[in-house]
């Protein structure tokens, strides 16, 4: 029998099987540089003699050189086995950097692509997708941890779980934080504090979360409210979830900056560095498509909705519970809402108005008015719940229409002014500001005269918004029993509803 000879062999460049592979690897380990050795292996192996080293000293663990060194064996070594032809090995190596709390500025990304010659941004998108889990198609490489060391006071993370509570002041202060050092954007690059520097990453900075999340992900930590409860560390956001990459975008807001509510101050990650700024409600481009949120985590906002009444109506903005409306229920809820019922169109449901104790008057009402906004089934039952209570307080939706229509009920009486016995629609706030000149200006000062709050118009009511407009328009809304901001004589939704009722 002849023994066979075992002999060395030069693996082929581009065979696949286990033996190649194995021989490639050792070949790559065990050869110096100078003798033929692969670069990569002669990093991994000067890496971890610095980290070696660190330990020997005993400053391994105390700062971040020894985590840096850590993070670069991981990395290195996950590059020369690239090389080598195991390519998992260099999402293992990769995670271990991270996992050692590899400093922002070296990435994971940038040592392995440094290592393989690849240029640093293919790198770091490569392994942000890797590292970060990041869904497909998403612009900004989706959730991600947070890299490095966290910056003292607030925004620090150290806890971990439940939502971190944050007060507004928090929030802003973490917001100006970036404003002011001019952050510059980038969707693939951390800043020091561990965040994504692009949009959803600074306001999952200015929200203190536990991660920097993305567009489609940022509405999970938070509570939708409507545009007229906006309040300071509330954002706007626009998903786009058809093309995430066409205008999705989302801000803090920072305030009002105009009497009309028309601009609010926005702190924002944009081209070509984080900034804040007077911007018009909604935003720029596709204003009508942003939505409002609050964070659920926020501490002092009391019941977390923003201001509690609603001008006029007497009615908080919290929801006071099914069981204010039900069979055999008598309260002040009741009445409060039956008077909103028969101020958005549903008086003719009451024969002698409303009042404190259920009624099957109220459960029509309010069937109408849910119907009236399109819904439908379970939607539609006649029982106030939380959205339609929110619809009634804060003026939203549509009046409940002219007629019997499926609400059923007795036929309409003569109709408020307007088209056809229908309210006349509110135009929007734009139409009463100084300078402002339109027929609506005009209809207003009528109907102010028709009711008796005229006595300021010295020539009449004219298309031109004045003054006096705005002096009378205060009186009305004093008159209401109004105060304060209720009563600053510039008509809003509520105030046009009860001129023209």
């Amino acid at each position: 029998m002849t023994v066979p000879v075992f002999e060395e062999y030069e693996p082929a460049a581009d065979c696949s099987c286990a033996g190649c592979a194995e021989r490639r690897r050792d070949l790559a380990r065990g050869v110096p540089v100078r003798a033929g050795g692969h670069p990569a292996a002669r990093g991994a192996r000067r890496a971890l003699v610095l980290a070696t080293a660190g330990v020997a000293l005993g400053t391994a663990g105390t700062g971040t050189e020894a985590a840096w060194a850590a993070g670069h064996v991981g990395g290195v070594t996950a590059a020369a086995e690239v090389v080598a032809g195991t390519a998992p090995g260099m999402a293992a190596g990769v995670a271990s950097g991270v996992a050692a709390g590899m400093a922002p500025e070296v990435t994971p990304g940038a040592v392995a692509g440094k290592a393989l010659g690849v240029p640093a941004g293919v790198a770091v998108g490569k392994v942000s997708g890797v590292a970060a889990g990041s869904e497909p198609g998403t612009p900004q490489g989706g959730s991600a941890p947070l890299y490095g060391r966290p910056l003292p006071g607030p925004g620090s993370h150290r806890s971990h779980g439940a939502l971190r509570r944050s007060t507004r002041a928090d929030i802003i202060n973490r917001a100006k934080r970036w404003a002011n050092a001019q952050v510059p954007y980038s969707m693939a690059k951390f800043w020091s504090d561990g965040y994504r520097q692009d949009c959803s990453g600074y306001v999952s900075m200015a929200w203190n979360l536990p991660g920097s999340e993305w567009t489609g992900t940022l509405a999970r930590y938070g509570v939708r409210i409507d545009h007229d409860e906006l309040q300071p560390g509330d954002m706007l956001l626009f998903h786009n979830p058809a093309n995430p990459q066409k205008g999705s975008h989302v801000t803090i807001f920072g305030g009002w900056t105009d009497y009309t509510r028309s601009h609010y101050l926005a702190y924002e990650q944009a081209q070509p560095h984080a900034r804040s700024q007077s911007t018009p409600l909604a935003y720029w481009s596709n204003s009508g498509r942003y939505v409002p949120y609050r964070y659920r985590g926020l501490a002092g906002s009391g019941d977390g909705k923003g201001p509690g009444a609603s001008a006029g109506t007497g009615a908080t903005a919290v929801y006071p519970g099914t069981g204010s409306f039900r069979p055999g229920a008598v309260n002040a809820h009741v009445r409060r809402l039956g008077r909103m019922l028969i101020a958005r169109g549903g008086g003719r449901y009451y024969r002698e108005g409303a009042g404190p104790r259920w009624s099957e008057s109220d459960r029509r009402a309010t069937q109408a008015f849910q119907r009236a906004q399109g819904w439908r089934g379970a939607e539609a039952d006649g029982l106030p719940g939380p959205a339609t209570w929110r619809y009634l307080v804060r003026g939203l939706g549509k009046d409940i229409p002219a007629g019997g229509g499926k609400g059923g009920g007795a036929p309409a009486k003569a109709g408020r002014p307007g088209t056809s016995g229908e309210a006349v629609p509110y135009p929007g706030a734009r139409h009463f500001r100084p300078g402002s000149t339109s027929v609506y200006v005009e209809r207003l000062g009528k109907q102010l005269v028709k009711k008796g709050f005229g006595k300021h118009y010295t020539s009449g009511p004219g298309r031109g918004w004045t003054e006096a407009d705005r002096r009378n328009v205060e009186a009305f809304q004093r008159a209401q029993g109004w105060r304060g901001a209720e009563a600053d004589g510039y008509p809003g939704p509520q105030t046009w509803r009860r001129l023209f009722a």
